[in-house]
């Protein structure tokens, strides 16, 4: 299961529902892995802590780590802090990171250049393997 606050570049009526509305329903579907966009979240911490109270153990959260809309390539270090972030909340056992809504509802998009996405999807991949390295996973 997927959700975002309003990834897409010309609408806005995924950004009107609060994650606190929204969260704690989605947790209760038969799902076993959901992928929740954080990276353009504005209050990271409090959607954390929201799934850290809703969300079952045997649920896996993945976390976005890095914007797809953002021309700025986030660094391994900065994906590497949102995982440790994430940890505090979510045991690592069933944490995992994804990009804010992936890259292929772009396709057609000029304004996010393939080099762009490219450079993202490696700094989510090694700010990862950094983040795993100091949980211990």
């Amino acid at each position: 299961m997927h959700t975002c606050p309003g990834g897409d570049h010309d609408s806005t009526h995924s950004a009107d529902v609060d994650y606190a509305e929204l969260l704690p329903e989605l947790f209760q579907l038969k799902a076993s892995r959901f992928y929740v966009a954080l990276a353009c979240e504005p209050d990271r911490r409090r959607v954390l802590d929201i799934i850290r109270r809703e969300s079952a153990v045997d649920q896996r959260i993945f976390v976005g780590v890095t914007n797809p809309i953002d021309p700025q390539v986030e660094s391994a270090d900065e994906v590497c802090d949102r995982v440790l972030e994430a940890a505090e909340y979510i045991p690592a056992v069933r944490l995992g990171t994804t990009d804010d809504c992936g890259f292929s509802p772009f396709g057609d998009d000029r304004e996010t250049a393939r080099e762009t996405a490219f450079e993202k999807i490696r700094a989510r991949v090694e700010g990862t393997r950094l983040a795993a390295a100091k949980l211990g996973a």
